[in-house]
């Protein structure tokens, strides 16, 4: 009988150790979900507080004609500063904006800027190729595409470059938001928030051609509830949005 109650021993601590793996997948999946919901909000509200601005956003016309927008939120070039770098892309598709993508930059490919401050940057991708491109370009965005510092409302309209360029970009910090070339950045996926909110990497959540929204939690579609808020309001309108403090800390 011995042999038989240590057979069955073995088997209860082989059941008891797969119970445990899987409740560990679960919590590391349930923390992973939430930190997306999180990156999503932070873009949402970086996103809402330049477009709320008062004579200094993103031209909504130039809005209406992207293909893609992505936002990176605090982007710090400290070393060590990961928070920092995470962003989120939403691609508009048949049905209206699509689930957020969630991406990282490498904080020290980005501008100039102070330690003692975080910068929002904004893209806008003004065609389906840059967008195609996106995660492909290990050399950085605009090495294989145009790329142009972004016209801001209220200001001249922009260059022919600016008008003709796949990507504009944006910078925004304490509250100074302005066209910025961000040529040679290179962003890369972040899968681990999109492999536990969608179960796919980023370049097949970018592939879909649906917004998508019955798949995931409301709180992880906040960043392209917002663009779209935006992007389909008339440009003499500011959507009664929850008002964002202008700065973003």
């Amino acid at each position: 009988m011995k042999p038989a109650t240590g057979v069955a021993a073995m088997a209860f601590t082989v059941v008891v150790a797969a119970a445990l793996t899987a409740a560990a997948r679960s919590t590391f999946q349930a923390d992973r979900a939430g930190a997306a919901a999180e990156q999503s909000e932070r873009a949402a509200k970086a996103f809402a507080a330049v477009m709320q601005a008062h004579g200094k956003a993103i031209p909504r016309d130039l809005l209406a004609a992207a293909k893609a927008v992505v936002v990176f939120p605090r982007v710090d070039r400290q070393a060590g500063s990961s928070e920092g770098s995470r962003g989120v892309v939403s691609r508009r598709t048949d049905t209206g904006w699509g689930n957020p993508v969630f991406v990282r930059v490498s904080a020290g490919s980005v501008g100039p800027q102070s330690r003692a401050a975080s910068t929002d940057y904004f893209l806008l991708l003004m065609n389906d190729e840059s967008v195609q491109n996106l995660l492909n370009d290990p050399a950085g965005i605009g090495n294989a595409a145009s790329i142009a510092a972004g016209p801001v409302v209220g200001r001249s309209a922009g260059s022919d470059a600016a008008m003709q360029a796949a990507i504009l970009s944006y910078s925004s910090r304490r509250g100074l938001f302005a066209g910025i070339d961000v040529r040679g950045i290179v962003i890369q996926p972040e899968d681990d928030l999109n492999i536990a909110v969608y179960d796919q990497t980023a370049r097949g959540v970018l592939a879909i051609h649906d917004r998508g929204g019955d798949r995931v939690a409301a709180d992880v579609r906040s960043f392209p509830e917002m663009v779209e808020l935006y992007a389909a309001a008339p440009a003499d309108i500011i959507p009664p949005a929850t008002a964002p403090p202008a700065f973003i800390n």
